[in-house]
């Protein structure tokens, strides 16, 4: 059974940093294309980074070269670096996970998800 659990959100100032993370269980990245998505209240649910197991990575505009993406493939765990928080990133961040190799940011293409971890970042 895929299950993939989101850690790490919280609620920071404007300016800091935080570390999210997935842990993922069921299955193993050799397979597998991980990514980091967020959402907002009324709007779609928008790609944040996508990877695969040999740590190619895709970013989408709202990483805006302040996130990083890395997989600890040993642990089943990606995570997402994010530095220089501001308050438009507040949203619902979710890892997402999709058999095959392309490294998609369309948000249909993904089977699994987690729950989801809220960001807060006040100004």
């Amino acid at each position: 059974q895929v299950r993939l659990v989101e850690s790490g959100g919280g609620s920071v100032q404007s300016g800091e940093s935080l570390r999210l993370s997935c842990e993922a269980s069921g299955f193993t990245f050799e397979k597998y294309v991980m990514a980091w998505f967020r959402q907002t209240p009324g709007k779609e649910r928008e790609a944040v980074v996508v990877i695969n197991y040999v740590h190619h990575s895709k970013y989408g505009g709202s990483a805006q070269g302040r996130f990083t993406v890395s997989l600890e493939n040993d642990k089943n765990t990606m995570y997402l670096q994010m530095a220089t928080l501001q308050p438009e990133d507040t949203a619902v961040y979710y890892c997402a996970a999709h058999s095959g190799n392309l490294l998609s940011l369309v948000t249909p293409r993904y089977t699994f998800w987690g729950r989801g971890t809220q960001v807060t970042v006040a100004s």
